[in-house]
């Protein structure tokens, strides 16, 4: 028996039918952008989140991209983000001419909040929350320190649907709010989708604007805006799912009560969950000081691994211009050394979790 990592295609099978008929649908209705499939899911995302609006994108990068510009936030100004969190949260910020000023992550790979108002300058706008791997961060500290420094509060929930601190959904306890829906996700499409959600209806009329070439009446373009408008197909797949969602979340974190509880092996760091907060399992990321080893091992037992991920936003090619060097953010550095993600997803079956939980629980160095 070979396990992936991940199968799209059990996503599908499970509710095979209903995703057929909602193709059909939209193929016939003869509107292909910007209809009825994209309102109905605003409406129904925005309802499921507790939020007023939510506004369907292209993708999880241009959610964030056009929600900083919204805010106004560009040359000269600075973000504060998390140093481990995926390339495409510095990407967001950094295409809008701003800076990304990096701090380390805690023990649940989320924002350390105590290292975060060391960051705080005359030019910081913002901080960028990462809710990363599903896992809610710690919020109340957060909250606080936006409002002593007068800053957006702004969340990447890209990891995270349904995902919650307190009680509160991540993506609503600040300005805006950044979905993807990656066909990886949670709430994954079939192609790529994002979203931005809000309950400020100056900034969900700003991103109506920006998402359609800059114009809220056709042909009449009050700014220069963009084409990054969700699909029908992609909406209307979306509801589709979006009504199994809980049920979806609930599989996985059944998966993860499974893992939790009966992975037991001293070479296998275990991730755990922040207080007041859940963690709806995008990923389940174990840690392992021997990485190599312990992938090739999973691999002779016909078991897929990942990295998320593997080479740190400061340490790419891609931004060289920050200047950073190996050592300047350790605790970063170290997890991107030794994380690995195990099997998680929906459709997979008993035999494959207890046969995960079984290899790793054997594995010796």
């Amino acid at each position: 028996m070979s396990i992936p990592c991940n199968d799209l295609k059990r996503g599908f099978l499970l509710h095979q039918a209903e995703y057929e008929q909602k193709a059909l649908e939209v193929l016939r209705s003869g509107w292909y952008v910007l209809g009825n499939e994209v309102v109905k899911f605003e409406e129904e995302f925005s309802r499921i989140l507790g939020c007023k609006y939510c506004i369907g994108v292209d993708n999880g990068l241009n959610a964030i991209f056009l929600g900083i510009k919204a805010l106004g936030i560009g040359e000269g100004d600075e973000v504060i983000v998390q140093a481990n969190t995926y390339i495409a949260t510095l990407l967001g910020v950094s295409m809008n001419g701003a800076l990304p000023v990096l701090v380390e992550p805690n023990e649940f790979f989320n924002f350390d909040t105590n290292k975060i108002e060391e960051k705080i300058t005359a030019k910081t706008k913002a901080i960028l929350v990462t809710h990363l791997y599903g896992q809610a961060s710690k919020m109340d500290d957060v909250i606080a320190l936006c409002k002593k420094y007068n800053l957006f509060l702004i969340e990447d929930c890209a990891q995270s649907h349904l995902a919650e601190y307190n009680g509160v959904q991540t993506g609503t306890f600040g300005d805006l709010g950044f979905f993807s829906f990656y066909p990886t996700k949670n709430l994954g499409g079939f192609g790529d989708g994002g979203a931005v959600v809000t309950n400020d209806p100056v900034l969900e009329q700003r991103l109506r604007i920006l998402r359609n070439y800059g114009s809220e009446k056709k042909y009449h373009n009050e700014v220069l805006g963009y084409n990054s408008r969700l699909d029908e197909m992609q909406a209307g797949l979306l509801r589709v799912k979006l009504t199994h969602l809980v049920e979806l979340t609930l599989e996985r974190a059944e998966i993860a009560k499974r893992y939790l509880t009966r992975i037991k092996n001293d070479l296998v760091l275990l991730p755990g969950i922040e207080e007041n907060a859940t963690h709806v399992w995008h990923l389940f990321v174990v840690r392992v000081n021997n990485r190599d080893q312990f992938k090739k091992y999973m691999e002779e037992n016909d078991i897929k691994t990942d990295i998320h991920y593997p080479i740190p936003p400061h340490l790419s090619k891609a931004y060289n211009y920050l200047g950073f060097k190996e050592g300047d953010f350790p605790i970063t550095e170290k997890y991107a050394k030794t994380v690995v993600s195990i099997p998680m997803f929906n459709g997979m079956t008993d035999d494959e979790i207890e046969t995960v939980i079984k290899v790793i629980n054997a594995y010796r160095e």
